[in-house]
């Protein structure tokens, strides 16, 4: 008996709903995380983006200039308040 593709396509369907069910706690200890810089007043919403952004950037091994400009962005944050 040979699987049809319908058969893949609900593999495929149950195992990423497998894999998003997992996930869901790590995404709400990121939206805490979040919510709890904000509310403390540690960071700004544009901040915390800014950060985030660098961070990708560096994951990727992107332009180290656009980097140095987020950076910047930042520091000039932190300086001004």
């Amino acid at each position: 008996m040979s699987d049809t593709k319908e058969d893949y396509v609900v593999e495929y369907v149950k195992a990423l709903k497998a894999i998003e069910d997992e996930m869901e706690p790590y995404k709400e200890h990121k939206r805490d995380l979040r919510k709890n810089y904000a509310q403390n007043g540690w960071l700004t919403v544009s901040e915390m983006r800014q950060a985030v952004r660098a961070y990708r950037m560096l994951k990727k091994g992107d332009d180290l200039d656009q980097f140095t400009e987020y950076f910047n962005n930042l520091n000039k944050n932190f300086l001004g308040a």
